[in-house]
Parts: structure tokens; sequence; C-alpha cells
């Protein structure tokens, strides 16, 4: 990694901690001679003028995301395509993303300028939503594309395709195709596995289907993934990460693979994936 000499800061809107932390984070990295580029929502809590959150990464060597997996989710489409590692602070809440606490903020920044951090590389999806043949947009998923229902809608029809293979014509809610990153987030909550970050993988989870038989399927990261969906329109919406997406039409389809881009992010030194299992989900101690 090379020398840090521009830090990127993005914050979590509304957040008093945040309010707290911001301001004397930018002091800090100026006294020591760092360049500091902050979104608007880090400007209003130190009370000068801030950029766009997208261009915030352009030209910085690190970016620190101070909130939770959210705030993280969004710095990440930020951060786009360029390889800039990014610096998770965990503001409270759950935060599987962001294990780096307030406490731990400056020690880890200073192990991180002494090039003795330890980066985790975490695998993009890459999506793109095909409408009567062409592709009408395209995405860069973290955790994960979801197709679900609209909030009127009832159940919807998706049919399920990896590589040539036909994998079945689900009825239920929705399916998540996830990432293993995304693998404990929404996949979690809707019964799929728990997948360790560097296991070349992507589940298909789907969420409440009438067919209890249907169960959350892994495939290696080679493969295509292609669904189509059955439901009217307006009876369908596509949601990448939780933030973004598109309202789907009857014959659209989701094509997914794995991208070529991974996202780069600083992990407490101590503190391992199972490490981080435990402190979340109130694992047992031995």
């Amino acid at each position: 990694m090379p020398i840090i000499k521009t830090v990127g800061i993005i914050s979590k809107p509304g957040a008093p901690r945040a309010g707290e932390v911001a301001p004397q984070l930018i002091r800090w990295l100026r006294d020591r001679g760092l360049v500091v580029r902050i979104d608007e929502e880090t400007a209003l809590y130190a009370g000068e003028a801030g950029l766009p959150r997208n261009t915030v990464p352009e030209g910085c060597d690190l970016v620190v995301v101070l909130g939770g997996d959210g705030t993280l989710l969004s710095a990440a489409r930020a951060i786009g395509m360029r390889e800039i590692p990014l610096f998770p602070v965990n503001l409270g809440g759950l935060g599987f993303l962001t294990a780096i606490t307030v406490d731990e903020l400056y020690p880890e920044l200073q192990r991180a300028f002494r090039g003795e951090h330890r980066i985790g590389r975490r695998k993009l999806l890459s999506v793109e939503l095909v409408r009567e043949g062409r592709v009408a947009a395209g995405y860069e998923a973290l955790n994960d594309a979801v197709i679900a229902k609209s909030a009127l809608a009832r159940m919807i029809d998706l049919d399920a395709h990896v590589d040539n293979q036909f994998v079945c014509a689900y009825k239920a809610d929705g399916l998540i195709v996830s990432t293993p990153t995304g693998s404990t987030a929404y996949s979690l909550s809707a019964g799929g596995p728990i997948i360790f970050p560097s296991v070349p993988a992507i589940c298909l989870t789907p969420i409440c289907p009438h067919m209890l038989t249907n169960r959350p399927v892994l495939v290696p990261e080679t493969s295509l993934i292609r669904v189509v969906s059955r439901a009217p329109e307006g009876s369908a919406y596509l949601t990448i990460d939780g933030q973004v997406g598109a309202p789907l039409r009857e014959g659209d389809a989701l094509v997914c693979r794995s991208s070529t881009y991974s996202l780069l992010l600083i992990r407490p030194p101590r503190m391992m994936f199972f490490d981080v299992l435990r402190a979340k989900l109130k694992w047992g101690e031995r």
C-alpha cells in the first residue's frame, strides 16, 4: 500500500456520535500534514464545506467511514471500481463490516499509516438488469441483489437458472443473490447460511417460499446466474445492497456474476471472522 497522504471521510447522517468524532478526526489528520476530503454529511458536523459523496474518494489513499454497515455500503458505491482501502468505524449497532470501535480509531489509524494494518478483500457481485434484450442498468453489489415483491403484491413468480441449468420456478416473496460478505445480512435473516468471506461462492436464498422444500443454494463464484421475473409490472422490485434499485417489469431478467473487482476493508488485527460472529451474534464463549 502506498504512503497515505490524502484521507477521505464519509459519515452517517444524523448521528450524534459522528458529530463528536468527525471534527476531532479532521483536526487529528490535518495536524499530521494530511489532506482531508470530506462528504457533505461530515461537513455538517465540522462546520465547513464538503464534497458530494461520490467525489470524496478521488485522489484518496484511504477512506474512513464513520457509521454502520449501511454507511459502509454507501461508501463502497462511492469508491466504485477504485482499489482504495476503507477504514470502517462502528458508531453503534450490529455492524458486521464496521468492526473497528471508536476507542480503536486512532491507534488503528496509526497502525495503518505505518503499514501494519490487515486488509480483507471482499469480492463484489456484478449485476445487470436486462430488459427486452438490452442491459437497462448495471450495478456492483457488496452484499446482495434482491428481487422482492412490492408492498401490496402477493407472492411473485421467478425463474432461476445457473449457467445453462434450470434451477426452479420460485413462488415466493422474493429471491436474494448474495456474496459471502452479504451472507450475514438479509440472506442470514431469510434463513441462508453464513459463508466465510474467502469462500468463492454465491448464495441463492428464497424469501418465504411457498414450497417449504425450497432451500438456500450455494453455487461456485464462476457461475452465471439468471433470474427472470414473471411478476406483473409494479409487483416486483430490484434492490442492490438495500439502497438502490429499480421497479421490474414482467420478463425482466437479472444477470449476476462474480465481479472482477473487490472492496478492500481494513480489519482490526486481533479480531478474526469468528471473533466478529461471536461478538455480534452473541455466540457462546469458552
